[in-house]
C-alpha cells in the first residue's frame, strides 16, 4: 500500500475535493501534487533550514528555547522514551509563521541571512494551500478565523543501530492540520491496517496530515493518522512540518450538523483547545 496522492491540477475541483475527503476518511495522510507552491521556494526552504542546523551550537542557542518557558518556540534537543523502550532522539526548532501578530522574531534564526524571507514566503503560500484543503474537507468546521501556523524543523541524526534510536514514537498529531516537507531520506512512516507503511514523497510534494480537532469535530468522519519518525543509518533526515491549530482558547467538539439520530451521537467532549492539547501531551485520559 501506498500513501494516496491528490494531484491538485485536475480542473475539476469536485473530483480533486472528493479525493481529499476520500483520503482523510480512509487513510488521515495524503500527499498533495502541483498544489500551487513553487518548488524553486520549497527547495530554498529545505536549503535555509538545513544551513541553520549546520551552524555551531552557539549560533543555534541564540534561538534556544528559554528554560522557563511554558511555550515550544526555539531550538532544543529532545530525547525521551518510545513505548518499545527505544530513545527518541531529535534536535528541533519550532516558531510561529502566522498570523503575523503571533508572530515572534526572537526564535527565527538570523543565519542564513534569507531565513526570514523564504520563511514569510513560504507562510503566504502555504496559508492559500491550507484553506482550501480545509475547505474541501468541510466549509463549516470553524477552524480558519482562528488558525495559527506553527513551523517546525526535525534534525534527525544517523544512526546505524534502529533497534535502539528512533526518531519520533507513533503518535497523532494533537492541531488540526500539518502539512509537511523533508528531504531525500526517508524516515516518516503511516500506520494502515495494522502496518507501517513508508511515506513516499516527491521533491516538491507536500504531505497533509489530518490531527486529532478535525477528527474530533468531524465526530471521527476523518481519521486522525498515527504516524511516526525513523532515523536513516547512513544519511541525516530533515522535516518541515507546518501545523495548523486553532487557537488556545477555541472550543471545539462535533459538529451539530454532523450529530443526527441515535446511531450518530457525539464521540467525543468538547475541548478548549489547551485543555485538550495539555491532557493530550501529559497522556491524561480525554473521553
Amino acid at each position: 500500500m501506498d500513501v494516496p496522492i491528490v494531484d491538485l491540477s485536475n480542473p475539476n475541483e469536485d473530483l480533486v475535493a472528493r479525493a481529499v475527503v476520500k483520503a482523510s476518511e480512509e487513510w488521515g495522510i495524503f500527499q498533495v501534487v502541483n498544489h500551487g507552491i513553487p518548488p524553486e521556494l520549497i527547495r530554498r526552504l529545505k536549503e535555509v533550514g538545513t544551513k541553520f542546523f549546520e551552524l555551531p551550537e552557539t549560533e543555534k542557542e541564540a534561538v534556544a528555547k528559554p528554560e522557563d518557558s511554558v511555550d515550544v518556540e526555539g531550538y532544543r534537543t529532545k530525547y525521551q522514551k518510545d513505548l518499545e523502550g527505544r530513545n527518541a532522539w531529535v534536535d528541533h526548532l519550532f516558531h510561529r509563521i502566522w498570523p503575523p501578530s503571533r508572530v515572534s522574531y526572537r526564535f527565527w534564526p538570523k543565519l542564513p541571512m534569507d531565513y526570514r524571507e523564504v520563511n514569510e514566503d513560504y507562510a503566504k503560500h502555504l496559508k492559500k494551500l491550507s484553506e482550501k484543503i480545509m475547505e474541501w474537507l468541510s466549509e463549516g468546521l470553524g477552524l480558519r478565523r482562528t488558525v495559527e501556523y506553527l513551523m517546525k524543523i526535525n534534525y534527525y541524526p544517523p544512526c546505524p543501530d534502529q533497534d535502539l534510536v528512533i526518531g519520533a514514537p507513533d503518535h497523532t498529531d494533537v492541531n488540526g492540520i500539518t502539512f509537511l516537507v523533508a528531504n531525500e531520506a526517508l524516515g516518516l512512516q503511516a500506520f494502515k491496517d495494522n502496518h507501517w507503511i513508508d511515506v513516499k514523497y516527491t521533491t516538491s510534494g507536500i504531505i497533509v496530515i489530518v490531527g486529532d480537532q478535525f477528527h474530533r469535530m468531524s465526530n471521527g468522519k476523518y481519521m486522525s493518522a498515527k504516524h511516526r519518525a525513523t532515523m536513516d543509518k547512513e544519511k541525516t533526515r530533515i522535516s518541515w512540518p507546518v501545523f495548523v491549530e486553532s487557537s488556545l482558547d477555541h472550543e471545539f467538539a462535533p459538529l451539530r450538523e454532523l450529530i443526527t439520530g441515535e446511531d450518530n451521537a457525539p464521540k467525543f467532549k468538547p475541548y478548549v483547545y489547551k485543555d485538550f492539547k495539555f491532557r493530550k501531551l501529559k497522556k491524561l485520559p480525554l473521553d
